[in-house]
This record gives C-alpha cells, sequence and structure tokens, in this order.
C-alpha cells in the first residue's frame, strides 16, 4: 500500500533514494519516511545515493498531497526528510513549515518529526521549523568531526551541532546520528556522543554505515553487533534518553517510539 501511494501521488521517499536496508521491514508495517522537496539534492555527499543535481521548484501542491497520503495510510506517527535546497534563499524552510501544518491540519491525532538538513546554520530558518510544531526535530551529524570533511559536501561538524543546539534551547526533542565504518576511532565516537549531549541532543542513532555505489566512499571496517550494543549502553550510561545501535539501524528506525523520549 506504501509503495502505490508514493508513486499514484509522486511522493519520493529515502526509503528508496538512500536504499535503505530496512526498507522491507517499514513498508510492510505500512511506514515511511517521506522526502519533501524533490529528490535532486545540491549537495554530494559521499556516503549518500541521493541524487545531485540542479533541482526543480517546490511544488505548491506538496504538503496537501502528502498531508492526504498520510491519512489514507492512517499513520499514527511519520518521519519527513529533505534533500538539501541550497538553490532556495531559506534553504526550504518555508516549505518544511508548510508541510508540518498541513499535516497536522488534516491528520491532528499524528506525530511527526523532522529530520531537517542544516539549513546552513540559519537561525530564521531552523525557526520556522520549530514554529509549525513538530513532535521531533533531527538532524543528523553523519560523522565524527575528523571525518566531516571527507564525507559531507559543505556540511560543518560545528555547524551541525549548533542546529542540534539551538533546537535544543527551543523545547524541542532532539534527534542525531552518525554512521560506524568509516575509519573513526572508538575515542572519536565518545567524542562525538559528549559533543551533541552538550548540545542538548535527546535521542541517538548510530548504524554501519554500507556504501551504496562504486563511487561512493570505502567501508573501511564492519563493526560486529557486539561492539554496536557496547556502544548503546555507553551512550546510555552518558544521558541520552533513548539509543538505537546495531548495523543496520538508520535514522527513522522506531521512530515511532521517540515522540515521548524528550
Amino acid at each position: 500500500m506504501v509503495r502505490r501511494l508514493v508513486y499514484d501521488n509522486n511522493l519520493h521517499t529515502i526509503c528508496t533514494s538512500g536504499n535503505c536496508p530496512n526498507i522491507g521491514e517499514c513498508w510492510n508495517a505500512g511506514t515511511a519516511t517521506f522526502m519533501i522537496l524533490g529528490d535532486i539534492c545540491t549537495r554530494a555527499c559521499k556516503f549518500c545515493n541521493t541524487k545531485t543535481g540542479r533541482p526543480f521548484p517546490p511544488d505548491p501542491e506538496e504538503p496537501l498531497r502528502l498531508a492526504e497520503s498520510i491519512g489514507k495510510l492512517g499513520l499514527k506517527h511519520c518521519v519527513i526528510t529533505s534533500v538539501d535546497r541550497d538553490d532556495l534563499p531559506d534553504g526550504g524552510a518555508s516549505v518544511w513549515a508548510e508541510v508540518i501544518k498541513a499535516i497536522k491540519l488534516n491528520n491532528p491525532g499524528t506525530t511527526i518529526e523532522t529530520l531537517i538538513p542544516d539549513l546552513d546554520g540559519n537561525p530564521d530558518n531552523i525557526q520556522k521549523i520549530i514554529d509549525a510544531g513538530p513532535d521531533v526535530i533531527s538532524h543528523n551529524v553523519e560523522t565524527v568531526k575528523r571525518l566531516t570533511p571527507l564525507i559531507r559536501t559543505k556540511a560543518k561538524y560545528a555547524r551541525s551541532i549548533s542546529v542540534i543546539k539551538y533546537i535544543s534551547q527551543h523545547g524541542k526533542t532532539t534527534k542525531s546520528g552518525f554512521m560506524l565504518g568509516l575509519g573513526e576511532t572508538e575515542q572519536e565516537i565518545f567524542e562525538t556522543m559528549n559533543d551533541l549531549l552538550v548540545a542538548g541532543c535527546n535521542i541517538l542513532t548510530m548504524g554501519q554505515y554500507l556504501k551504496p555505489s562504486p563511487s561512493h566512499m570505502e567501508v573501511v571496517a564492519y563493526i560486529v553487533p557486539e561492539r554496536f550494543e557496547k556502544y548503546r549502553q555507553i551512550a546510555l550510561e552518558k544521558g541520552f534518553s533513548v539509543v538505537e545501535s546495531s548495523p543496520l539501524v538508520r535514522s527513522s528506525f522506531h521512530a515511532e517510539r521517540h515522540v515521548m523520549a524528550g
């Protein structure tokens, strides 16, 4: 049903664009992470399988179309993400706000998680999303500080931390995640956890990096499940409210459980 609605309503999901390994589990359960503002990103990060290029102008009918599709699916919780839209004056923040408001208006019983880009760290743009009232706002640091310039285009580690801090300071449940297996050290993993905690992050996700195509970054190491569990326990001891940590974990994994984690 999810696949048919996505196709019939010209919607995009990160499930397909990002080659998520959990697509079968989530779609069979009738859930999906919807991607707004098209499926062409203005950035070309070396870990991501989303298309890169010059995006089309925003579709003014997308907010209502998405809200109605969520209603047809009967979702109690939805996750919304987007490509980076550096071509737009506000990075797409106004469209984000319209989408959130449309979902809330048409589906008052549905909770919402937004997985947002960094929006160049602009407080005014971030505030537009906060004011629209999603239940959880997520922004991924993706990797440790040292590796950020190697795999992320334009994005900066400090900027991502500042985005999370701004969201937390304005009273929202905050969430972030990063990949393992890119060559990070254990000490760098712990430092990233600490940076996120200081910024006010409530929820943490950690998963194995999987190379989506021959042109993407190589996998440096495959982390065994036991080590992911070790990191989960350490993160909880450090103070995160919820931690999802295993090889196939991605940002929206078990997202419906995170709404009350603030």
